[in-house]
């Protein structure tokens, strides 16, 4: 059996996992080095990182150890699941499989059908959302022996939550993002830097009035609910304005 690792260890290898994931991010390497990074901060028999598309409702594994039938499951099916209304919320950190009720479980298809028979008794579900709030994908983190507690490991997997829901969302649509016109692509932009609608027609010699109205629009094709949101959503997409 591994030595345990101390709580230094395990924060020296998040480090690790972080700097894959934003190398993941700006298309330098794969999804995959984050995985081998995170074996480091938590033991496991099987793990994924997958994307959640919203408009076909389902995820898309972009990489992962589980078998065909379990990383199946998780595109499919792991959102109808009812231990998934409960770890969805955005103001909840993962989901340890040890501390999910044992009454849910028994009423867990994903659990009953899919991790038993692969004898997993402990693991994390981990939601990721955007900066903006949306859903964008799901880590999940499976292993055949109980943890010990405490354990770092899971404030350390809350922690990276933030940079690994970057590395999973998707970049801006092929085109123009969102449906949006060059005009509405210069003033999202300068959303991200939290300039007024006065300001931002200054840069771009435009009435404050034709700024807002190009700010409705915005939030309207990214069915957004208000500028902050945007901003957030043109961080993520790595849009951002010309220099002064």
């Amino acid at each position: 059996m591994a030595a345990r690792r101390n709580t230094a260890d395990i924060l020296d290898a998040a480090v690790h996992v972080r700097d894959a994931a934003r190398s993941a991010t700006h298309g330098a390497g794969g999804l995959d080095r984050v995985l081998v990074a995170l074996s480091q901060v938590i033991e496991y028999d099987h793990a994924s990182l997958a994307r959640w598309d919203a408009r076909r409702r389902c995820h898309t594994t972009l990489a992962g150890s589980y078998p065909d039938e379990a990383t199946a499951y998780i595109e499919t099916s792991l959102h109808q699941d009812p231990v998934f209304a409960v770890l969805s919320s955005p103001t909840r950190g993962g989901l340890w499989l040890r501390d999910v009720p044992a009454h849910l479980l028994d009423a867990s298809p994903g659990f009953q059908e899919v991790l038993s028979p692969l004898g997993i008794e402990d693991g994390v579900a981990q939601c990721l959302f955007a900066a903006d709030g949306s859903y964008v994908g799901m880590l999940n983190v499976s292993t055949r022996r109980i943890r010990h507690t405490p354990d770092p490991a899971r404030a350390v997997v809350a922690l990276l939550t933030e940079t690994l829901a970057q590395a999973v969302a998707p970049g801006p649509p092929e085109g123009r993002p969102g449906g949006l016109s060059p005009r509405e692509l210069q003033v999202l932009a300068e959303l991200t830097t939290g300039r007024t609608n006065r300001e931002i027609a200054q840069r771009l010699f435009i009435t404050p009035r034709t700024v807002g109205t190009h700010i409705e629009h915005i939030l309207a094709k990214l069915d957004l609910p208000n500028r902050a949101a945007a901003a957030a959503r043109a961080a993520a997409w790595g849009i951002e304005p010309p220099p002064p």
